[in-house]
């Protein structure tokens, strides 16, 4: 064994439907779930995600056997909130919350991944709201984040992990540390998206370095700096910054993922690190040999 292979030893590796195009429960532009399973299994991954809740088998058993049967475990479910609207939604979001929470669970997983909502639509660019907070709404949102981490570890064993990302209030350096400091470490954790942190100025290596007790989980994904510049400079939505391709195949984008993997393997915490890569939509004979590559890259890195 080499050196740098066993210097990850902390690190477990898996991908998710979104590297294989996959964004919504239902939409004829993606890649059947069965599919992806099979694919995702033959290019050398042992852990998924479940994705959009509905994409995948929501009866337990079922799921378990298609899992099971191809080598696969799952890692975490996915939540989508808007809790800076304070606790007027709460009810709407724990029903969502609740459901994909019992899947994870029964599916043997101890992470939930949590996105807030965007400020403007993923698919079609229209501003929905203001992209800064106000003090109130960031009070609403450290306290709603808090509420659910105690919710769903009580109610269901998982500890939340949230996820900074593009087109939300939790995106740049500025917004996660205020986040991050604004929330108890006890509750809440952060599913650091290196992809995501990149595209929005972050520097992931520095945000391990700095709030490494709250850094929960990664996701493992590159931006194209040319792209992304193109995208910075006009304003360009997330969805259709996606579908020019600023999300990019390792190890060709930033930011570099040998440092990140190291930096995390540093902490001496065991780390699912996921790899994300965002393509929706895409012809359906692209991801598979993506995933493989990327598979292979990172068992390069010690992963």
């Amino acid at each position: 064994m080499t050196s740098s292979a066993a210097s990850l030893n902390r690190i477990r590796i898996g991908s998710a439907p979104d590297s294989w195009g996959v964004w919504f429960p239902d939409d004829p532009r993606q890649v059947p779930w069965r599919r992806f399973l099979d694919e995702v299994a033959r290019a050398g991954y042992e852990w998924i995600e479940l994705g959009p809740y509905g994409y995948l088998p929501t009866d337990p058993a079922r799921l378990a056997e298609e899992t099971s049967s191809r080598g696969l475990k799952v890692s975490a479910g996915t939540v989508f909130t808007g809790l800076h609207h304070g606790p007027a939604v709460w009810e709407r979001t724990w029903a969502h919350v609740a459901r994909v929470a019992a899947l994870t669970r029964a599916m043997g997983a101890d992470h939930l991944v949590v996105i807030p909502s965007f400020w403007r639509d993923d698919k079609t660019g229209e501003v929905l709201e203001d992209r800064t907070l106000t003090p109130g709404q960031w009070r609403h949102l450290a306290g709603q984040t808090e509420r659910l981490g105690q919710e769903v570890g009580d109610r269901f064993g998982l500890r939340i992990v949230v996820h900074p990302h593009a087109d939300t209030h939790i995106d740049s350096e500025e917004n996660v540390s205020r986040f991050l400091d604004a929330t108890d470490p006890d509750l809440v954790s952060l599913c650091l998206d290196t992809g995501h942190y990149a595209y929005c100025g972050g520097d992931s290596v520095k945000l391990i370095e700095t709030y490494g007790e709250r850094i929960g989980y990664l996701h493992l994904k590159q931006v194209d700096p040319e792209i992304l510049a193109d995208v910075v400079a006009n304003e360009v939505p997330f969805g259709p910054a996606v579908a020019r391709g600023v999300m990019c195949e390792p190890p060709a984008g930033v930011p570099a993922l040998e440092p990140v993997l190291a930096a995390a393997q540093r902490l001496g915490a065991e780390l699912f690190a996921i790899v994300e890569q965002d393509m929706y939509p895409c012809p359906a004979d692209q991801p598979f040999p993506i995933a493989e590559r990327t598979r292979r890259f990172l068992r390069s890195c010690g992963a």
